[in-house]
């Protein structure tokens, strides 16, 4: 026999009993971003590498370690499969000139690529929702995306997740901390684990968000940025509290707090749930003034955020979130022949008038039939034998409920669907 061919190791098929779920996502997704005034923009997903280099940092574990990076045979370009969506995103703003005219509230989704190691909550293809709000200064944008965050989860019936807020601080003001940690890091060298030591000179930053416990004690003595703040960032985290407290969202302050990405300055933060293991992460974004002019563009503010698809709908589950999957309005079954030809017009009838409606394919007995049609979740089923197609009339029979069959015309069976 033929082998067969599996899928790739970290990507997934997201099958029928499962995909109703997403669709269940993206349409809650979809009128949550409608609501806020967030415009749809759509990426391709492969992107000049150089892209994510000069936006993501060449000193962090996405471009050192994860990236799906190819050469085109055809004319030598260096390509890669986006690992996120912001640097695509601004790239698209400025190849557009889409902030020429005024700030730009915009929104997308779809599938990002980084090569991990595979384990629950984390793929090597994962889906993201990403929000990005670009032209816009103040503290004020950054605590719209909090809240609306916060709105969400409770449509999404998410329970359990606090958020942990921090700042960056100006770009001024992470140079003077940056000195500071290299000065600090470099007291303890002889301690410092490989990948300290290789960020040591080039991302100390990044050193505080070591996973490994040997290096807890000496990150928790490290100095702190919010020690070396300037005074319009300091304003800027402050007033960012106060706005939260008035909207009623709770939230810890994590000094810690920091990204993997360079592109951040000032707000950051994330999402967090304990339900999930180590995967608690659910959403993570914040503000980063640098980037559209660090890839060519005329300097201006933005910040966003973005959330895993996957690790969000493992959490509803988590949470007890019931979501019905789709059954038709009636399942139509046939003699075939004469009312075969006469039930494709009663199925394309129903659908006229809004109603979803299988016609049943693959012949069998009414009985088979019968079968698949309570299967399929319809709550009727419409019953087409000669003496109905001869007349024009269907017998409808509930599968869900305990009333009689009745026959009678299309017209008067829509009616009585639509009950």
């Amino acid at each position: 026999m033929t082998k067969k061919i599996q899928a790739v190791r970290g990507m997934n098929d997201i099958l029928p009993d499962e995909s109703f779920r997403w669709e269940f996502f993206e349409q809650t997704i979809q009128e949550w971003l409608a609501a806020y005034g967030y415009r749809n923009i759509r990426m391709p997903i492969v992107e000049q590498t150089d892209l994510f280099v000069r936006s993501i940092g060449s000193v962090t574990d996405i471009v050192e370690k994860e990236m799906y990076t190819f050469v085109d045979h055809l004319n030598g370009e260096s390509l890669t499969l986006r690992p996120e969506g912001t640097a695509s995103c601004v790239r698209a703003v400025i190849a557009n000139n889409l902030l020429y005219a005024s700030p730009q509230r915009l929104s997308y989704s779809g599938p990002m690529f980084r090569h991990e190691r595979p384990q629950k909550g984390r793929y090597r293809q994962f889906h993201q929702v990403g929000v990005e709000a670009l032209g816009y200064t103040g503290p004020d944008i950054d605590a719209e995306h909090i809240v609306m965050c916060a709105r969400l989860w409770e449509q999404l019936g998410i329970s359990g997740v606090r958020l942990e807020i921090g700042t960056l601080g100006s770009v001024e003001s992470r140079a003077l901390h940056r000195e500071r940690l290299i000065k600090y890091y470099e007291g303890y060298i002889d301690v410092l684990d490989e990948d300290a030591r290789r960020r040591l000179h080039s991302n100390p930053l990044r050193i505080l968000d070591s996973k490994n416990p040997g290096m807890r004690e000496i990150n928790n003595g490290a100095p702190k940025l919010i020690d070396d703040l300037d005074e319009t960032s300091r304003e800027h985290f402050e007033a960012l509290q106060q706005i939260l407290r008035n909207q009623g969202v709770d939230f810890e302050i994590n000094l810690q707090l920091v990204r993997g990405l360079d592109y951040y300055n000032c707000t950051v933060f994330e999402w967090i749930t304990d339900r999930l293991g180590a995967q608690g992460t659910i959403c993570a974004g914040g503000r980063y003034d640098g980037l559209i002019s660090q890839i060519g563009g005329k300097p201006a503010p933005a910040c966003g955020f973005a959330m895993g698809v996957e690790r969000l709908l493992t959490l509803m589950a988590e949470c007890g979130k019931e979501i019905a999957p789709p059954a038709p309005d009636a399942y139509v079954v046939h003699q075939g022949g004469d009312a075969f030809v006469f039930a494709w017009k009663t199925v394309e009838y129903l659908r006229d008038h809004g109603l979803k409606s299988i016609l049943h394919c693959g012949g069998g007995s009414f009985k088979s039939q019968m079968k698949k049609a309570d299967a399929s979740g319809a709550r009727f089923a419409l019953i087409i034998g000669d003496d109905e197609a001869a007349v024009e009339e269907v017998s409808l029979k509930p599968l869900r409920e305990a009333t009689n069959q009745v026959r009678a015309g299309l017209s008067t069976v829509v009616d009585l669907i639509k009950i």
